[in-house]
């Protein structure tokens, strides 16, 4: 144990869904004569149980597997993000920071036994198969997830590549469990995606926040401007994003703001708080294009981050409904030979001192999710226009024959009706968006502040 003693720098490494520092320093505790006393008789309980289950445990163990436990058992006892990872989910977590693994596409944490869905990811076999954001997993494969830890379950929903799995799901809405079959895939998560909404506002989805995320937004953004003569808006989707790395978080953040706090990160030592903040001249937007950011519950960790401090800024209007309240940071500390340990070493605030652990964030706009149905019009609807001795329009035409002409007035009608139906959407899945009810709301939101914007007088 001595070796875990003093001073020792830790990589800066994260799960997606969960947060890390960049350098984090643990130092050995002052301790008085009594206390050490009291930790060595503790330590020697621990030996006498372990002898124990080795030598009368109705099966043989394997004493590494014990071991691993017992530091499992400690650590998850204190949070559901801090658990150890043994060398070969070690691996697997670093492979995944970068944005290619394999797997299911899923974020998850423990809840009372079960585990629960934070966020299935876009293009992902979760997301094809409708998991959503709340869901519990109850079964896989059949066998219960009640008694399981964390990452035995995940170890279960692992495997190789076009293999299958069986996932049994609760969900408040549904009174019976449903069941899910899905194919294992290699998820390339191309974390950063953009489109043009018309031709005035660039919509920005940000699905988890790896390595590449910064620069993939960036490199998108570039591309659509040329399609973006008349920007009036900006659209940041962040929902169903279950977080990622923290400095990505800031860069992020950092892209939209010219300057101020984006977070602050605060430890158990008072003394040990870090502030990030932004850095002028770096925008990806000038602050006169206003912005709207899109959250749900689904939405956790780093993307609470960005929202919190565009919020705070008032940068950017925040819609949707609230989010997943992930307010704390993990640090993974490497122990040589063996895998690493992920322990929740801070809590992190928004600019105006928030703390948004398991409340979240609260948006300025609440749109709950919903359904876009068009409504046919009535035909038999009358009209000014249809009234007999109506005062003419000054501006009409003074021929009659075309005023009066039903061949005119069918017309008339049909484009009226073309023009209400057709809906405002951009490329990449024009129903998708025409279809999604936030996003419609957001644009008719940066529009109707483009339009308030020209009738209002500067002062």
């Amino acid at each position: 144990m001595s070796r875990f003693l003093g001073k020792v720098k830790v990589v800066k490494l994260a799960m997606v869904g969960a947060l890390s520092v960049a350098t984090v320093y643990a130092y050995a505790p002052v301790v008085s004569y009594a206390e050490k006393s009291e930790t060595f008789q503790l330590l020697n309980l621990f030996g006498d149980v372990f002898e124990r289950v080795r030598t009368d445990y109705v099966e043989e163990t394997k004493d590494s597997d014990l071991v691993e436990a017992a530091i499992n058992g400690m650590l998850t006892s204190l949070d559901p993000h801090s658990g150890y990872m043994n060398e070969k989910a070690f691996k697997e977590m670093q492979v995944q920071t970068r944005g290619e693994f394999g797997g299911l596409g899923i974020e998850i944490t423990m809840d009372n036994g079960l585990v629960k869905v934070v966020s299935p990811i876009d293009d992902t076999p979760a997301a094809k198969a409708g998991l959503l954001p709340g869901d519990y997993i109850s079964y896989i494969d059949d066998d219960a997830v009640m008694g399981l830890t964390l990452s035995e379950a995940v170890e279960k929903m692992r495997g190789k590549v076009d293999s299958k799995v069986k996932l049994t799901i609760l969900r408040d809405e549904t009174p019976e469990p449903l069941e899910f079959t899905l194919t294992r895939a290699l998820i390339k998560i191309r974390s950063a995606k953009a489109r043009t909404e018309g031709d005035d506002v660039a919509y920005l989805r940000i699905t988890s926040f790896t390595e590449q995320s910064t620069d993939l937004m960036r490199e998108e953004f570039k591309r659509i401007k040329k399609d973006l003569p008349n920007l009036r808006g900006v659209v940041l989707d962040l929902r169903n994003n279950p977080g990622g790395l923290l400095d990505q978080a800031i860069s992020i953040s950092d892209a939209f703001l010219k300057q101020g706090e984006i977070v602050s990160t605060r430890e158990r030592d008072p003394n040990r708080t870090r502030r990030h903040s932004a850095r002028e001249g770096d925008e990806l937007v000038g602050d006169d294009v206003p912005m709207v950011v899109l959250v749900n519950n689904g939405s956790a960790s780093a993307s609470e981050i960005v929202a919190g401090a565009l919020q705070d800024h008032k940068r950017a209007v925040i819609l949707g409904t609230k989010t997943f309240g992930k307010g704390s940071v993990q640090t993974v500390l490497p122990i040589p030979e063996h895998g690493a340990i992920r322990l929740t070493t801070a809590r992190y605030y928004t600019p105006s001192g928030r703390s948004i652990q398991a409340k979240g964030i609260d948006p300025d706009i609440v749109v709950e999710p919903a359904k876009i149905e068009l409504l046919k019009g009535d035909k038999h609807a009358r009209s000014e226009a249809d009234l007999r001795k109506r005062l003419q329009n000054l501006e009409e035409k003074k021929s009659q024959e075309a005023k009066d002409s039903k061949e005119g007035k069918a017309k008339d009608k049909s484009t009226d009706a073309s023009d209400a139906k057709k809906p405002v959407t951009g490329k990449d899945g024009e129903q998708d968006s025409a279809q999604d009810f936030q996003l419609q709301r957001a644009l008719d939101l940066l529009r109707a502040v483009h339009v308030y914007n020209t009738i209002t007088p500067e002062k």
